[in-house]
C-alpha cells in the first residue's frame, strides 16, 4: 500500500496594511487576502487590490480616487494583552 503524502497547509486569513495616500491621510487596517501575496512580487499584489478598492470607493463616494503614496503591513497584533 502506497504511503500518503501531506499536502502543505494553505495561508489563510488577511493580512493588514496601513496605506498613506500623497495627500498625508492615512487608513490603517485594509485587509488583503494572504493567498495573493508572497512570491517574487512581495507586497506588490496588494497594492493593486487596495488600488481596486479606491477606484469603487471613490465611484460610490462621488470623490476623485486618493493617490496611494505608501503601503506597509499593519503591526501584528497580540492576542493576549502582557500583564
Amino acid at each position: 500500500m502506497a504511503k500518503r503524502t501531506k499536502s502543505l497547509p494553505k495561508v489563510q486569513g488577511f493580512v493588514l496594511f496601513d496605506v498613506t495616500y500623497a495627500d498625508g491621510s492615512r487608513a490603517s487596517n485594509r485587509r488583503v487576502p494572504a493567498e495573493i501575496l508572497g512570491g517574487l512580487d512581495g507586497d506588490e499584489p496588494a497594492r493593486v487590490l487596495i488600488g481596486e478598492q479606491e477606484e469603487e470607493i471613490a465611484r460610490k463616494s462621488g470623490r476623485p480616487k486618493r493617490e496611494i503614496e505608501r503601503l506597509m503591513r499593519s503591526p501584528a497584533l497580540s492576542s493576549k494583552p502582557d500583564l
